[in-house]
């Protein structure tokens, strides 16, 4: 291809790029995995047994190890979607909530749907962007 050849080439690329930004997604997140898990939910590592801790939406997480940071995380909010998991039509499409961390994950006190994940999603979280009968999704999320 000759540099003539190659400069035409890019000036439609680039058409394309400006007229249709929404075929190119792109993502300010982090991806990681989302479990869920049910009451009882206190005490948690961030507020003892303080229940005025929890939203009002019931829309809270335990943080796994990768976002613990030493309990840095607590209070912190997330905006989590589910970007995928093992079984197709998991995810609830175009959803996206806004969460608050409460708990560490490795102390929660009802057994998480899976272990290891970066959140553990309250019962009502995790129902709001997948089917609840999974195990665990994998999540975009941003602070």
């Amino acid at each position: 291809m000759s540099r003539t050849d190659s400069q035409n080439w890019q000036v439609p690329a680039l058409f394309v790029v400006l007229l249709f930004p929404q075929l190119f997604h792109t993502s300010n997140g982090d991806v990681g995995t989302a479990a869920q898990y049910s009451p009882p939910y206190l005490p948690t590592e961030c507020y003892g047994s303080d229940s005025s801790q929890f939203p009002s939406s019931n829309l809270f997480a335990a943080a796994g190890d990768g976002i613990w940071d030493n309990g840095a995380s607590c209070g912190r909010q997330y905006l989590v979607r589910c970007i995928s998991a093992a079984i197709t039509g998991t995810c609830i499409p175009d959803t996206t909530i806004q969460i608050r961390i409460v708990n560490y994950a490795a102390s929660v006190a009802s057994q998480p749907s899976a272990g290891g994940t970066t959140m553990v999603l309250s019962q009502t979280a995790f129902a709001a962007i997948a089917n609840s009968t999974a195990s665990s999704i994998n999540i975009e999320f941003q602070q």
